[in-house]
Parts: C-alpha cells; structure tokens; sequence
C-alpha cells in the first residue's frame, strides 16, 4: 500500500495560509448569549430594605436567662453544666411558662463549634422562647 502524492500544478488552489475565525466566532457569540441569560438570574434576589440601625448595648434584666457554649460544645444553664439536651428543652421550658417571658442570652464561645450552638437554639425554638440574643465583645477598635 503506497500513498501517492499529486504534483501541484500552477493552476491549483493555493495553499490557505489564513486562520478560519468562522468558528471562533460562533463559538464566542454562544458564549454571550448564556451570559447574557444567566446574569439577570445570578443578580436576582430578595429585595430588602435594611435597617440603618447601629448595634446598641442593652442592659440585662435581672430574669435574662444566660446560657452558655464552651470551646468544647458544653453547655452550661448560668454556671451549672448542664448533662445534655433534654435538661436544657426542661429549664428553657420552665422560662417559657413566665409571664412576662424573659430573655435568653447565648454567649458562644468563638472557639466553639457551630453545633453547640444551634443546639441551644433549635432547643429555645423548641421550647417557645420568644426573644433570643447572642452576648459579644465589641472589637478591639470599637470601645
């Protein structure tokens, strides 16, 4: 089997030394179209109008009732540790039968998991607490 290869007489097509853009192009216009389609749903969201309130210390009442998180997940009612999540849904209970309600104030610890926390908090919802607040410093800028 042998491949032949065909004289190029001065007559024949000369060889194409430019680059086909045709492609390129269909390509690129493709690409701005689903760009075009895509940002109005990217840019899309709830329209909110924020509050323009600075953040305001609050003095606690002698009924907030303070929970707390530790670096390793536990939780405390005040100062007593508190076994597990079952104990905390009781006493959190027991806040949500008063009249008036009283506050719970959670203070995490910033080196504490998440989970810790949310558990305090689904254990609050669970209970029918009606106000919840986070206890933070103020940065180091801000005193």
């Amino acid at each position: 089997m042998a491949i032949s290869f065909h004289a190029l007489d001065e007559g024949d097509d000369d060889m194409l030394s430019e680059i086909n853009t045709t492609p390129l192009v269909d390509v690129m216009l493709v690409l701005l179209i689903i760009f075009l389609i895509t940002v109005p749903v990217i840019n899309t969201s709830v329209v909110v109008r924020l509050p323009k309130e600075a953040n305001q210390l609050s003095q606690s009442q002698p009924d907030t009732v303070l929970v707390s998180v530790d670096a390793s997940g536990g939780t405390y009612w005040f100062d007593t540790r508190l076994n597990d999540t079952q104990s905390l849904q009781a006493h959190l209970r027991q806040v949500a039968a008063l009249q008036p309600q009283p506050e719970v104030h959670i203070r995490g610890d910033a080196r504490a998991d998440f989970a810790g926390v949310a558990r305090v908090l689904q254990a609050a919802q669970a209970a029918g607490i009606s106000k919840v607040g986070f206890v933070t410093e103020p940065p180091a800028g801000a005193r």
